[in-house]
């Protein structure tokens, strides 16, 4: 600057003033009387003074800790000085240095900061310095190959999966312009364009590469960019599509699995019958199903009420929703109520983290089927009957009230009415329960149906199990329809199952049919004949008799084998080793 354009020197010395007054550090200046000639403006902040009162001071009054006069006697300077100011109750960070002028001290100055002030810096350093290091080591870390260019397309990072692919380390490529180390590169020109450039193919070395570019902004300015290699060979890009289209396909099977499961597999279509009051059944349940009323489902084990229940849910405005099966007898006492009403996390010991919604709360828009309602224990009789009124439920551990849309349907084969009757079955529950009452009659009162429903069983078996159709022989019919079928349907499928696949020809004759279904035609025959039974076969005679014995102690015991070994006065284990023998489906009689 040319000081010929101060007029004197009080123009000069306000010109230095202005100077001291525009830097952040506190600056004071004494003179060889040790008083004060200059102070700033971050001087009179920090000290909470003015210059007017402290120009011409002596230093010690305005700072008596002040190390300016050593600095002044001594002609040393001093730097890093901390100083604790006693009057401000402030520590300053201060260098001290002798002012020379032609050779001689004149005077000195300090130049000072608040050490709060200084912390913060460092503080904030210490922090951009970890961020750098947590940046960095993310960059190396990373599986990608990444290179960072400056505003003028020059490196300033190239991370570790870059030096392994390009087998160049990080200090021969900095600084250096992309263009001379990657081929093929057109980092330059996103830094020009300003737009992405997202999965464009690259050769490199031959190979051809997925590769990303971005431009990084500051404000409204690009300042560079960032380069990654996605897929260092299109082999890695097919095989990945390939693990994620096995495991879509995979989530694809699963979710159609589940919707299988909670979806009806029955329409009415699939009741087959010519019995009038099973007509008129099937057209009460057809009428049921276009209303929200609970059923009840009443019928002897192997009738078909699932059936009638799947129907129901499918003929309904609910056929959208899920179908939601529980067999109350299957489910131990302890775990009905976690898994009717579901439970929050942290409600019981063995919860699972996040808590489990209950079939109720799966059924919402859809049905419940309660299987073997008459099993269910007293105490939840309770709760269940709260749900049904109310609409409602509680996960266990919960505070928050869950509103049901869900029809109910339920089933038994006990006798309901004599349940409440002595006790066993809460009154206001059955009332509940059956506002709808379908009670389906066994096999033995529609032998009608039996030529239709064997045939239809043979049929749809013989698909399933990859089977030869095969016919029904007159005699077998005969035979079917004079059978008493303690197991209903289900014992009827049994058999049916067994004969297709004991049957050698394309005809099911007497012979292919389990030993009990003959019992009867066997006690009136005297040769057998009819059975397949040679005139002397006194073998197969003994069979027939211990078979029919041990279904006559079965159905006696209702399935109790301890007590059916006690009745025909055999040991347990040879019971079991004469059932296993002969192949009788001991399930028909518990």
């Amino acid at each position: 600057m040319d000081l010929s354009q101060f007029e004197n020197k009080q123009e000069i010395w306000n010109w230095l003033q202005a100077i001291a007054d525009s830097v952040y550090n506190c600056i004071i200046a004494i003179g060889t009387d040790a008083q004060i000639i200059l102070i700033n403006e971050a001087s009179e902040d920090l000290l909470d003074t003015n210059k007017e009162e402290v120009l011409g001071t002596h230093i010690k009054d305005v700072i008596p800790e002040t190390g300016l006069t050593e600095v002044l006697d001594k002609k040393i300077s001093e730097t890093g000085q901390r100083l604790q100011l006693s009057q401000q109750n402030k520590e300053i960070y201060s260098n001290r240095t002798p002012i020379t002028f032609k050779g001689k001290v004149v005077g000195a100055i300090a130049v000072f900061q608040d050490i709060n002030d200084i912390q913060a810096v460092r503080d904030e350093l210490r922090d951009t310095r970890h961020e750098l290091n947590v940046l960095d080591t993310m960059l190396n870390e990373a599986y990608e190959a990444i290179v960072i260019v400056d505003e003028d397309g020059y490196i300033t990072k190239f991370n570790r999966a870059y030096e392994e692919f390009l087998g160049i380390k990080e200090e021969n490529v900095l600084g250096e312009h992309v263009t001379d180390i990657i081929e093929n590169t057109r980092m330059h020109k996103v830094i020009k364009t300003g737009e992405k450039e997202i999965g464009h193919l690259q050769k490199i070395e031959g190979n051809e590469m997925v590769c990303s570019r971005i431009p990084i902004e500051e404000g409204n300015e690009i300042i560079g960019a960032i380069g990654k290699v996605l897929f260092k060979d299109l082999k890695e890009l097919r095989a990945l599509a390939q693990r994620l289209e096995g495991l879509e396909n995979q989530l694809n099977h699963y979710k159609n699995e589940i919707k299988r499961l909670e979806e009806a597999k029955y329409s009415f279509d699939n009741i087959l019958t010519q019995n009038k009051k099973m007509k008129y059944l099937k057209k009460l349940a057809k009428e049921a199903a276009e209303s929200k009323s609970t059923v009840l489902i009443q019928g002897e084990s192997g009738t078909g009420k699932e059936l009638f229940a799947h129907a129901i849910h499918k003929a309904s405005y609910r056929k959208y929703g899920a179908f939601i099966r529980v067999n109350c007898a299957a489910i131990p006492e302890n775990l009905l109520e976690s898994e009717l009403f579901g439970y929050e996390e942290g409600s019981f010991t063995g919860a699972v983290e996040g808590g489990k919604p209950g079939k109720f709360e799966l059924a919402q828009e859809g049905t419940i089927f309660l299987d073997e309602i008459g099993t269910m224990p007293k105490n939840m009789q309770v709760k269940l009957l709260r749900v049904l009124q109310e609409r409602e439920v509680q996960r266990i551990g919960s505070n928050q009230v869950i509103d049901l849309d869900v029809r109910v349907i339920a089933a038994t084969n006990e006798n309901l009415e004599k349940q409440v009757r002595e006790g066993e079955f809460r009154k206001d529950l059955y009332y509940r329960l059956n506002v709808i009452n379908l009670a389906i009659p066994p096999l033995r009162e529609r032998r009608g149906d039996i030529p239709m429903l064997a045939r239809s069983i043979i049929a749809d078996l013989a698909h399933e199990l990859n089977l030869e159709p095969k016919k029904l022989d007159p005699q077998t019919i005969e035979l079917l329809k004079n059978y008493d079928w303690p197991g209903n349907v289900r014992e009827l499928h049994n058999f049916m199952e067994r004969c297709l696949n004991l049957a050698d020809g394309k005809v099911i004759l007497p012979r292919h049919l389990p030993a009990v279904v003959t019992q009867e035609t066997l006690e009136t025959s005297d040769d057998g004949s009819e059975l397949g039974i040679e005139e002397h076969d006194l073998n197969e005679i003994v069979v027939q008799s211990e078979m029919k014995a041990i279904k006559n102690a079965l159905n006696k015991t209702e399935g109790n084998k301890t007590e059916a070994a006690k009745l025909l006065g055999i040991h347990r284990t040879s019971l079991y080793q004469k059932i296993s023998r002969y192949g009788i489906d001991d399930s028909i009689f518990s």
